[in-house]
């Protein structure tokens, strides 16, 4: 008698660290055999991989363990993530979760669910001090061009609006050999691109000695084959001169730097707890585009903090005109039960931080058109990713995303494409001619 495959249903919530680490997840389904479907079909066994940055995070998550026990009442249901990590209790009074992984063990996720025997809920959620080691998950892929290297865990930083340190644990870095090698692999599956990735990537090492992100890169830039590698998300506080030689001189780096504001005020970051003030960002900005005047430096940044004034938010406003940002990530401040902001007085009306979202978001778009406009009709080289109805999708090494028709055998190479037209949230190219590199 044949026996049937299982079948296992993934749904993430939250950051880019979060999607890769629910594709890991997947990769460790699909390696025991379990073939994946999406969430709202039928499954052996669910997973929901869990944020609790908003509470917004938190409901969702919620609301899709429920999801999870209608569409099969007998299923498995494992819930990750870091909500997982921060409120355990809350998630194992939800009827039909049988599992509960926080920060830690997740590389055993399929051998615990195999386990379960559907009597109790078993919690597996460490206290933050004894989440010391790296966990090595999978690397996971956004195409068959561009690969995702986690090389960090945790944060230290405890900015007073941040559940992450409670939900992520202390800074844990994958080894240096280990880095190198997972890189090396990679290549030699055929991705041209790797991004780094992490909770707090700009404090790689520094439970290490004499590691830091500088000697990492040093080390990934010499992998022979690797055509681009790009940093993810560094701190401007952590780019000290010898980083800052090697993300602007080294070629292999790609000249797209994304390094959080949060707030253009001082009086605001003082507040944040962000170890920086707006002049040793601008200072930054500046030195990296002396040494690469086309770089793309994106950023996040927090509307609505406690406190924030109409004066505090237009310093934001004039500052992110100042710095002319390539594109920005916007997120309005939530309250998080635990963090001391949440406590902090003059919390911001909700209806103001919807005005000041709308207002930065617009002000961001208008960035980003002009950024992208420097390149009409100049060529760039783009790694092809995936296909858009008749166009093939791809970004350039400062991270500009281009559409143009080409050929049917173009995925994971490297093409010359002219940019002829700025749009909605990508440029609409041409080929210039044949593929550059495969």
């Amino acid at each position: 008698m044949t026996k049937l495959t299982k079948r296992a249903a993934v749904y993430v919530l939250g950051c880019k660290v979060n999607q890769h680490e629910a594709e890991a997840i997947k990769q460790l389904f699909k390696d025991a055999g379990y073939e994946i479907v999406p969430f709202k079909d039928w499954a052996d066994v669910y997973i929901i991989h869990t944020c609790t940055v908003t509470h917004l995070g938190d409901r969702k998550s919620r609301q899709m363990i429920r999801r999870a026990h209608r569409n099969n009442i007998d299923a498995i249901i494992a819930v990750t993530g870091c909500y997982a990590q921060t409120a355990p209790e809350e998630i194992s009074g939800i009827e039909g979760v049988d599992l509960i992984i926080g920060s830690k063990e997740r590389r055993r996720i399929v051998e615990l669910v195999e386990k379960i025997d559907k009597t109790t809920t078993v919690s597996l959620v460490s206290p933050r001090k004894e989440l010391r080691e790296f966990e090595d998950l999978p690397a996971t892929s956004a195409s068959t061009a561009r690969a995702f290297l986690k090389i960090q865990e945790g944060c230290q930083q405890f900015c007073t609006y941040c559940i992450i340190p409670y939900a992520r644990g202390p800074v844990r870095s994958r080894l240096l050999k280990d880095a190198v090698s997972a890189a090396g692999q990679l290549v030699g599956q055929g991705f041209k691109e790797i991004v780094l990735t992490g909770i707090h990537i700009g404090a790689y090492g520094q439970e290490i000695d004499k590691l830091n992100l500088a000697v990492l890169l040093k080390e990934l830039v010499k992998v022979p084959g690797l055509k681009r590698l790009r940093v993810s998300s560094v701190d401007p506080n952590e780019i000290n001169e010898e980083l800052l030689d090697i993300l602007t001189e080294e070629p292999v780096i790609c000249p797209h730097y994304h390094i959080p504001l949060q707030s253009g005020s001082d009086t605001i970051l003082n507040k944040m707890h962000r170890p920086y003030d707006t002049e040793t960002y601008g200072r930054l900005a500046r030195s990296i585009r002396i040494k690469r005047p086309n770089a793309a430096i994106t950023s996040d940044v927090m509307v609505g903090f406690p406190g924030e004034t109409d004066e505090y938010f237009k310093e934001t406003m004039d500052f992110i005109r100042d710095v002319k940002f390539a594109d920005l990530h916007v997120f309005k401040y939530s309250p998080r039960k635990g963090t001391p902001a949440a406590n902090y007085p003059n919390q911001v009306a909700a209806p103001i931080k919807d005005l000041r979202s709308k207002e930065i978001i617009n002000l961001g778009q208008e960035l980003w058109r002009r950024y992208a406009s420097q390149f009409i009709n100049r060529p760039k080289e783009v790694l092809v990713e995936q296909k858009m109805g008749n166009c093939w999708e791809g970004h350039t090494d400062n991270y500009l995303k281009l559409r143009f028709e080409g050929p049917e055998d173009l995925r994971g190479k490297f093409v010359e494409v002219i940019p002829i037209e700025v749009k909605k949230d990508y440029i609409a190219a041409r080929l210039k001619g044949g593929v550059v590199s495969e």
